[in-house]
């Protein structure tokens, strides 16, 4: 058995994993990082980056069915899945392959193998064990499932089982309307796959503005995409052709697949982290503000966590800031807390859904209904939109009198105008000061001065 010794220890290289990594190694910190399967994590391979690979072909998909509306004579054939499966796993190949070489530059060393917490500092891998002046443990999430609901990976898959289907699935059923289950509707409906999605709360996206809700809702209708909200699920029994799934008060669907998209739980049993003293409430590990666990010198970051208890944002670029925040506090610099209402969020669907700061009921709730003011400027008035041929809108929360609060888009790549907004939100920017600025012509992001022109009172392409 071999004792290995480091200033930073890392069990996990996913996103906020190998951020710390690379962070710590920049501060002069010599660092391990133990990763059982392959650096980059869920995101990498199994998350972020396949699953938009697999939207951006089906965007290409309809492209092709409507390019007469554009004026190009083309056809629409199919989808070849192998030949869908090469682009996609050849995008993340090449990104897998630049953050190994990125890895290996910074002087980390990287171990293969699945780490388990020994010590307050020290994590075992086979017969050896890695020992860190302080210890990260990002091991990440995994795919959630209900009680009784057995996951087969033919009938009865999760989002990992869908990015490797070698067939589009005729019929499916989605369980969960949040965003992978909206993702992989968006994605399979495409490709030609007839979806219904089923979802407990009253809203898609239920997280989000319930402005944003009804446009994506709205939306979908058009597509022909099913859906059932408010309405909570029983159970799910194979069939000859694939799955049908019995919904409360007895009415039932049936599909080739049931993907079952209710959200990510915490990868931490059987780790020992209780063991040696991490605080763990419903799994996840608890962290103050500064990601600091229970035990001193150790710290979580990423889907791993929930800080005081709270619930935490689970995506990637969370993990990457979090994962720089405790590499610049374990070197001793001076770190903020993140402002995780500041943080963008986007759902990749056609069309997209954008965010970042607080809901309209959000708001309300934490400065009182009288205190806050809305506008939305339809894109319907935006140049750039209507040559995408693209319907949403942009939905501004403010203070009566003070900053802008919330920023809510949808439309397609809304996606990326969503940095703007939030430099909006996190420099607390008043109206008349965004409405100032000169956005390019034509271009989406005149939509964010639009509306900030309507919110200043002064409206330029807007209809009474």
């Amino acid at each position: 058995m071999a004792d290995n010794r480091a200033d930073l220890v890392i069990l996990g290289g996913g996103s906020g994993g190998y951020a710390a990594a690379l962070r710590a190694a920049e501060l002069g910190k010599s660092v391990v990082l133990i990763e059982k399967d392959k650096v980059g994590g869920t995101c990498l391979h199994r998350g972020c980056i396949p699953t938009k690979a697999l939207l951006h072909a089906g965007e290409i998909a309809d492209q092709a069915r409507e390019s007469a509306t554009f004026g190009v004579n083309a056809t629409f054939e199919g989808i070849d899945m192998a030949g869908v499966h090469k682009y996609k796993d050849g995008v993340v190949s090449k990104n897998h392959k630049g953050l190994t070489g990125l890895i290996a530059s910074r002087g980390i060393q990287i171990v293969e193998g699945e780490g388990r917490l020994t010590g307050p500092k020290t994590v075992q891998v086979g017969s050896d064990t890695y020992t860190g002046a302080n210890v990260v443990l990002a091991t990440g999430s995994y795919s959630r499932t209900l009680p009784g609901l057995s996951i087969d990976g033919q009938r009865v898959i999760t989002s990992e089982h869908a990015l490797q289907l070698d067939h589009v699935p005729e019929t499916a059923v989605v369980l969960g309307g949040g965003v992978i289950g909206c993702e992989f509707a968006s994605a399979w409906t495409s490709f030609g796959t007839k979806v219904t999605i089923v979802e407990a709360l009253p809203h898609l996206l239920p997280l989000e503005d319930e402005a944003n809700s009804k446009q994506l809702e709205r939306a979908f209708r058009r597509r022909g995409i099913g859906f059932k909200v408010g309405t909570r699920f029983e159970k799910a029994v194979p069939t000859d052709q694939g799955v049908r799934v019995t919904l409360a008060g007895g009415d039932s669907l049936e599909a080739e697949v049931l993907l079952v998209a209710i959200g990510r739980g915490p990868v931490s049993a059987d780790l020992g982290y209780e063991e040696q003293g991490i605080r763990i409430d419903g799994g996840f590990v608890v962290t103050d503000e500064y990601l600091r666990t229970s035990v001193d010198g150790v710290y979580g970051v990423g889907d791993l966590i929930s800080i005081g208890g709270e619930p935490h944002l689970q995506l990637a670029h969370v993990g990457f800031a979090e994962g720089i925040l405790v590499a610049e506090h374990i070197a001793g610099l001076p770190v903020v807390p993140i402002d995780y209402a500041g943080v963008p969020r986007i759902t990749y669907t056609q069309p997209e859904v954008a965010a970042v700061g607080y809901s309209e009921a959000q708001a309300g709730e934490k400065y009182g209904a009288g205190s806050i003011k809305t506008v939305t400027y339809d894109l319907s008035g935006n140049g750039r939109s209507a040559i995408l041929n693209t319907r949403g809108a942009v939905k501004l929360v403010a203070n009566t009198d003070g900053a802008v609060l919330g920023i809510h888009i949808v439309g397609d790549r809304v996606g990326e105008l969503i940095a703007e907004a939030q430099l909006i939100y996190n420099w607390e920017a008043l109206a008349s000061e965004v409405a100032q600025l000169i956005h390019p012509h034509p271009t989406q992001s005149e939509a964010i001065g639009e509306a900030h022109l309507l919110l200043a009172g002064k409206p330029l392409h807007v209809h009474d």
